[in-house]
């Protein structure tokens, strides 16, 4: 914490280390034993003001303050904050428009993302293209899209909750500085760590919920699609809901 210990005073300390457990706790992280089911659900507002207490107390004002893409692109810097960064060639922090009224988030780089520095690039990216441009009639440029993890982790496992501490706030500063309209958190894992959830994807996506007062819909990811294309339909669905709030008119067949 910057500013010294003057600025900061024994209660707001201990608050602050107490909204940091809860946090952790939230993301089932070695060391803080999750609360129980019924405890969570009682208290979501505490878990999101938790969350973001402790990012504001433990990110750095660096990553907090940032007032542009750019900028916080270069206070991440050559990150190396977690246990991924020995591993990935690339930081892949989001690519778009800077002012987008959509954002599309993932969950986490894969080889080729790694490897060209970009999000969705591999053939789960092109897909997600194509539903971009020719299902939403829009430009890739004309959305953001971004990943809850900016390394890729290795044999792209999924990441683990010390990796999600590290990383998420800066998606989180991402969203801020975006200001968009509508999030489509595509796939389980994302929807999973926006929502503050264990809910599976077959129950949460198609519906409407709320993100720090952005609109979230979640949906299946595209690697899912590229496996099990009948749920193609679903995801269709999903974004045409999407469409209709952004008034967004499909492209004509």
């Amino acid at each position: 914490m910057q500013g010294g210990p003057s600025q900061v005073s024994v209660r707001e300390l201990a608050a602050a280390l107490r909204s940091y457990v809860e946090y952790q706790r939230e993301l089932g992280a070695p060391g803080f034993p999750r609360a129980v089911a019924k405890a969570r659900e009682e208290a979501p507002e505490r878990s999101r003001r938790a969350a973001a207490t402790t990012r504001d107390l433990f990110t750095g004002r660096e990553v907090t303050e940032a007032t542009s893409l750019d900028g916080l692109r270069a206070t991440i810097g050559d990150c190396t904050r977690c246990k991924l960064a020995p591993h990935r060639t690339h930081l892949v922090f989001g690519v778009g428009n800077p002012r987008a009224r959509l954002v599309f988030v993932g969950e986490a780089p894969g080889r080729d993302e790694d490897i060209q520095g970009e999000p969705f690039v591999g053939r789960a990216g092109q897909l997600l293209t194509e539903i971009i441009t020719k299902g939403m009639n829009l430009r890739r440029q004309d959305v953001y899209i971004a990943n809850v993890i900016k390394c890729r982790p290795p044999e792209n496992r999924n990441p683990e909750p010390d990796e999600v501490a590290s990383c998420e706030p800066f998606l989180v500063r991402q969203l801020e500085l975006i200001g968009p309209e509508v999030i489509v958190a595509l796939g389980k894992f994302a929807v999973q760590v926006l929502l503050r959830t264990k809910a599976p994807i077959t129950q949460l996506r198609g519906r409407w919920y709320d993100y720090r007062g952005i609109k979230l819909m979640p949906t299946f990811h595209p690697a899912y699609l590229l496996r099990n294309p009948a749920d193609k339909r679903l995801v269709w669905e999903d974004i045409q809901k999407v469409m209709q709030v952004l008034g967004i008119r499909a492209a004509r067949r």
